[in-house]
């Protein structure tokens, strides 16, 4: 394991909502800055383009229809002209990134992530493989090719997941076992608990924060935890004008935790847009090994293992 010093970055920002055109021109904006301060690894929150439509919660999927057409319009393909920008972007920055996005292919959505190595390769591309909630009345599920959670690159041993993928305990000790050593977690933006309303702490920053800040510790690795955030001027375009849970500015709760569980930088004001950088040294993730290695010395598979299956389920199949 590599002594040598990482820098690592997390993108806390606004999309341009509903905009596939400015949403790739924003991006790449970011993948030149994260470059240009020396970022090696950079990370993108949950569908970055074209924005989390938290709409799918404020209205009915009726009151939706147009909006999630313009939605599904502007979502971007993994084969396009616009990915191809992406890519070249960051091979001409020379970083890895983890890019979060509504996929649009075919007929259906999907929450993907696309990790793009130095050379602008996709390198790996999943999908998020249970949406959350009213999310399945939009977004598709990712098969048995998106369990595979982490590649290899220059610079460690990179991971992804989306949002309450952070909850599937399974999930996350499969990922555990390819030996990730910097995971991206990319969330949607997400508010506090307005006072007086008939909402749950189950979808707050408070907890989603700690549920990626268990992962570091529970892997032994870097976490950078990329949201978005909302301004006022784009409530009403994402049609949260009558949802007072969605305060503004804010929905941010970006961080980078390290091996330990330790934040490594200070916490940025939920409504900032900002790049979250930390230099790491992957050696830290084999001394917090030496307490906690849970699919090494602290397993017991005699006892208790997970089963996984490879194989992808296709809508077809050709009789031999």
């Amino acid at each position: 394991m590599s002594a040598k010093t990482i820098k690592v970055a997390a993108v806390q920002a606004e999309p341009e909502w509903n905009d596939l055109e400015a949403g790739v021109t924003k991006t790449i904006a970011y993948i030149e800055d994260a470059a240009s301060n020396g970022a090696n690894v950079l990370g993108f929150p949950e569908v970055f383009i074209p924005g989390y439509p938290w709409s799918i919660w404020a209205n009915s999927p009726v009151e939706n229809a147009a909006f999630m057409d313009e939605y599904f319009r502007n979502s971007l393909e993994r084969e396009s002209e616009q990915m191809d920008r992406i890519r070249a972007a960051v091979r001409d920055a020379g970083i890895f990134v983890v890019l979060g996005y509504s996929e649009r292919y075919r007929g259906t959505l999907y929450i993907a992530q696309s990790f793009i190595d130095p050379t602008g390769t996709i390198v790996h591309h999943r999908r998020k493989i249970k949406p959350t909630h009213v999310e399945r009345a939009y977004w598709g599920d990712g098969q048995a090719d998106s369990l595979k959670t982490v590649v290899a690159s220059p610079f460690g041993n990179i991971g992804g997941l989306n949002c309450w993928e952070h909850t599937q305990t399974l999930l996350r000790y499969y990922e555990y076992s390819q030996d990730v050593d910097i995971h991206v977690a990319s969330w949607p933006l997400i508010w506090d608990m307005p006072p007086g309303q008939p909402w749950t702490y189950q979808i707050t920053p408070g907890l989603n924060s700690t549920l990626s800040q268990t992962m570091a510790f529970e892997g032994a690795c870097f976490v950078l935890v990329c949201t978005q955030v909302l301004t006022e001027k784009n409530r009403q375009k994402c049609r949260l004008e009558n949802f007072s849970y969605a305060t503004t500015p804010s929905g941010g709760f970006s961080m980078i935790y390290g091996p330990e569980g330790t934040p490594l930088v200070e916490a940025p004001a939920p409504g900032e847009e900002v790049i979250l950088y930390a230099e790491i040294n992957l050696h830290d993730k084999a001394v917090a090994k030496h307490n906690l290695d849970l699919v090494g010395h602290y397993s017991r598979p005699d006892l208790l293992s997970l089963r996984v299956t490879t194989d992808v389920g296709k809508p077809v199949h050709f009789k031999e």
